[in-house]
């Protein structure tokens, strides 16, 4: 274990995030709303942790073994998310507590979008960048755990990058080093960011909302700066622009990547994963469609409109709203929370289990019922025409294990503090997926339940977006023996 090297990496992620204050400080400036103190403040105060972290061992060049990258994609958040507390606590409007500005930091930075704050139309408008900044570093950040990191670590079939990404891609890395990696992602980040801004300008939003909420929709994250969400705008385009960059940016991005070097996306449709993500997403769009007009809850026109966004917020685990769908009639609520299970393909900013996952799952099911009728067949699990190595189904079996016990744990510990059996479910179930919006008690905010439960929920967000094994192996004892 190379603790030293640790303390480094640590130190320049502090020193990065640092210089990611300077946006919302020049928001600050140009709006006049009072805040620019906290941002500074703050800017000096992590830059200084990070260069104290980094200075005593910035000569280290040790490479990084597969141990210490459990520790640096777990400790990453968790700094990142103590790091961005800060403005939340100095800036005089909204003030948070201490576990308040931790459960908003971590929500952003992990892309779940649940919120303990209210009325935000009255905040400052550098704060209010800031929420929507931190998750699209968030999912940037996500993008590259997913498809550079992960992968090297064998997370839960996340290895599975390796066997089956299109033509060139089948090295460990879509390019030969993680940093070329890293900047290839960003770019193809950053375009769809721009193009999803310049969508929602060009339909009528604010340059200022319009750059804040392409931040959120293409890292998935839901945040708003509105308590209303999207459905503030009222527009029909609005919502069709968040569905389309939801959609394309719940999909694995080593997809976008092979679309942008080879200007082709013919292997979009020849991807397992798609084909059952977009199976799933259109039964579940006609379910609800259906069940909305069928119970005059809206028109037809307005069960499309609003059944058709709702179901892909929730489904790509974004969360935005245009309506409220906890209100919904017969199974819906229950339908829509229960998509956001599947979530998005693994490799993009969507959170929940992967389609991927539960596609595997779901073949190896079906594998155990025909080796019942036929007990010496020999019945490969195949993606396309490619058998899947026994080790990566075992591992999907175990993350799928591991994600139920975790669920079961964190809301019996939620129910502990007092809340009712829904809103337990509905807050573990949205946090470990990086959902945000629940129902009960939380179908709106965070803010009225116990610190107990929002650390709770920290911890929950952090487990969803680390893939449950990366941080439940720190806590496993042969991990750190020698």
């Amino acid at each position: 274990m190379h603790f030293t090297v640790i303390a480094r990496v640590l130190g320049i992620f502090l020193m990065l995030f640092s210089l990611t204050m300077l946006p919302p400080m020049v928001v600050s400036m140009w709006y006049d709303d009072g805040a620019t103190e906290a941002f500074s403040v703050a800017m000096s105060l992590v830059l200084g942790i990070g260069f104290f972290s980094w200075l005593p061992f910035r000569g280290v060049k040790k490479e990084l073994k597969t141990r210490d990258g459990f520790i640096v994609a777990a400790l990453f958040w968790l700094t990142l998310g103590l790091a961005g507390t800060l403005p939340f606590m100095l800036a005089e409007n909204p003030g948070l507590s201490f576990a308040d500005a931790f459960f908003e930091s971590l929500s952003g930075w992990t892309t779940t979008g649940a919120t303990v704050m209210t009325g935000l139309e009255y905040l400052p408008k550098s704060i209010l960048w800031y929420r929507q900044q931190l998750q699209w570093l968030g999912g940037m950040g996500i993008i590259v755990l997913a498809v550079a990191i992960l992968p090297m670590l064998g997370i839960g079939g996340m290895q599975l990058f390796r066997a089956e990404m299109p033509g060139p891609l089948k090295d460990s890395k879509l390019t030969p080093r993680i940093t070329e990696t890293a900047k290839a992602l960003w770019y193809i980040y950053l375009s769809l960011t721009i193009a999803c801004a310049l969508a929602y300008w060009l339909a009528g939003m604010s340059t200022f909302d319009a750059i804040a909420h392409s931040f959120s929709t293409v890292g998935i994250g839901g945040f708003s700066t509105y308590d209303a969400s999207m459905g503030h705008f009222d527009s029909a385009l609005i919502e069709a622009i968040a569905m389309f960059f939801m959609l394309v940016a719940a999909l694995n991005f080593s997809l976008h990547f092979y679309a942008w070097r080879y200007k082709t996306v013919r292997h979009y449709f020849l991807d397992s994963e798609v084909k059952f993500f977009l199976f799933v997403m259109l039964g579940g769009a006609l379910l609800t469609v259906i069940a909305l007009w069928m119970t005059d809850t809206y028109d037809f026109g307005g069960a499309v409109r609003y059944g058709l966004f709702e179901l892909v917020s929730v489904a790509t685990t974004a969360g935005f709203g245009t309506a409220d769908f906890s209100v919904w009639p017969v199974f819906l609520p229950v339908l829509l929370f229960m998509m956001a299970f599947i979530g998005g393909c693994a490799g993009s900013t969507g959170g929940g289990m992967k389609a991927i996952r539960i596609l595997l799952v779901f073949k190896q099911g079906l594998r155990e019922i025909h080796r019942l009728i036929h007990p010496n067949a020999i019945i490969p699990v195949k993606l396309g025409k490619q058998p899947v190595a026994d080790r990566i189904l075992e591992s999907v079996w175990g993350f799928f294990a591991l994600y139920v016990v975790t669920f079961m744990v964190m809301m019996l510990a939620l129910m502990a503090t007092g809340l009712d059996q829904v809103t337990a479910f509905s807050a573990v179930g949205s946090c470990l997926n990086n959902l945000g919006p629940g129902l009960g008690e939380v179908s709106a905010h965070y803010g009225n339940i116990s610190d107990t439960a929002k650390w709770i929920l920290a911890l929950t967000m952090l487990l969803g977006r680390l893939e449950i094994f990366t941080l439940l192996v720190l806590i496993t004892p042969s991990f750190w023996r020698s």
